[in-house]
């Protein structure tokens, strides 16, 4: 049996919790302002309703005064049921009214509109239901007490739909001046018949940035260059040189070098390139060929890289032309980073898609477990919601610190370019005019 003493420290204990939760209410009623209290209220789930209707009361004393008082413009007006978002469901409650007696119109009570904007809990219900919590047990999962209303499967998916079409928005329109990239992936992901191609940023600091999404059945290069044009648009800084890290792609390489000119440095991706040589080789060569492979490209030099592969072209000649051509195919391209000298130090980052096969990993985490996709506005609904999600939790890119040696070198590789882009068009323009003076001596 259980001493005097316990018996006093477990009342002591009781009468202590009540006391806090009595200085929580009184702390509640001092706040003056009106979006604090609302906040507060919405989060004291067993004293909200309470406090609702003593605030909506309160609301009703500043606009009419005391009851039966004369002289007010306002005056009280009867009652009406209504609704008010606790937490992300709906309870209802009993609205008292005002009238203004000389407009007669209905005076609205501040603390009721608040109360109806469910704003911060649509967060918590987007959430929810991005994790995987379905629309049809959510109210089994989420009911806070029997009357709650408004979580119905179809109530939760329009306003679900509401909050994703408003991710995809800021996706589609935030400014990119603010930053200064050094680097962008490029890659698309299939979803059922359609797809899109997703664009990640790199910035000079090594963040990992979501440029944006576009939704293309297939990587075409018209479409490619409509999209980067509308980065550009959004203020993609690029007059310095970005290095473009892709899988090799020909539509997106076609539209890199359409939109971005000189300004483009393409780095394609080792790891499809060697697997796209292994696919022409039988089964038993296919192992060691990729071990070859992957050896060249190891080398940090680009003249020593260089000769390991023509080393492996000569080898390729005689044995699969097939296979030699795959190879040959952009091979400059798969050497850029080590053009630029900087293959040590950015390799493991910059001579793959990893990085963005990363990400769409961690999007498929999202999106993948939608079962039937109703046309392209649900995909990119989902896809931009998913990605604005992931993308805090993002990791800087190893070799971060070497970014401002990159960014030199890129803006070294663009001045040469522009020298001997200058001068084949002035080479060009003088052979044109010799041409057009001579004209008239023929014909004379």
């Amino acid at each position: 049996m259980p001493s005097l003493a316990k018996k006093r420290r477990k009342w002591k204990r009781k009468v202590s919790d009540r006391r806090k939760a009595l200085e929580e209410v009184m702390k509640l009623r001092q706040i003056d302002d009106i979006d604090v209290r609302v906040s507060l209220i919405q989060a004291l789930i067993p004293v909200g309703l309470y406090e609702v209707n003593k605030q909506l009361q309160q609301d009703v004393l500043m606009l009419a005064g005391e009851k039966h008082s004369r002289g007010k413009k306002n005056v009280r007006w009867t009652r009406q049921d209504g609704s008010v978002y606790l937490l992300d469901q709906k309870v209802p409650v009993t609205i008292p009214r005002v009238r203004n007696k000389i407009r007669n119109i209905e005076v609205p009570l501040p603390t009721y509109q608040k109360l109806q904007d469910p704003h911060r809990e649509n967060e918590q219900l987007f959430k929810k239901l991005l994790n995987g919590l379905s629309t049809h047990r959510y109210r089994e999962c989420a009911e806070l007490a029997p009357e709650v209303f408004g979580i119905s499967a179809s109530n939760l998916s329009k306003r679900f739909k509401h909050i994703t079409a408003a991710k995809l928005q800021k996706l589609q329109e935030r400014g990119l001046d603010n930053y200064d990239f050094v680097a962008v992936f490029v890659d698309g992901k299939r979803y059922a018949d359609d797809g899109i191609v997703v664009v990640l940023g790199i910035t000079l600091e090594g963040n990992k940035i979501i440029l944006g999404i576009e939704q293309m059945a297939t990587e075409n290069s018209r479409s490619t260059e409509q999209f980067f044009e509308h980065l550009m648009e959004r203020g993609l800084k690029y007059d310095e040189g970005l290095l473009f890290i892709v899988d090799g792609s020909k539509g997106i390489i076609k539209a890199i070098e359409k939109v971005f000119k000189n300004c483009a440095v393409i780095q394609r991706c080792h790891y499809h390139k060697i697997e796209n040589v292994a696919s022409y080789l039988p089964k038993g060569m296919q192992m060691i060929w990729r071990a070859k492979l992957r050896e060249a490209y190891r080398q940090t030099s680009y003249e020593a890289a260089k000769r390991a592969l023509d080393k492996l072209r000569t080898e390729l000649r005689d044995m699969n032309p097939s296979a030699l051509r795959s190879l040959e195919e952009g091979l400059e391209e798969t050497l850029s980073l080590h053009r630029l000298g900087l293959h040590a130090e950015l390799g493991k980052s910059f001579t793959s898609t990893n990085c963005i096969e990363s990400v769409m990993s961690q999007l498929g985490q999202y999106t993948d477990k939608v079962d039937r996709w109703r046309g392209g506005s649900h995909i990119q609904r989902w896809a931009a919601a998913g990605l604005l999600e992931l993308e805090p939790r993002l990791r800087k890119v190893r070799g971060f610190r070497y970014l401002k040696l990159l960014k030199a070198q890129l803006c070294e590789e663009v001045e040469k370019r522009q020298k001997k882009h200058g001068l084949e068009c002035a080479t060009t323009g003088n052979s044109g005019a010799g041409i057009h003076l001579t004209t008239p001596e023929i014909q004379g």
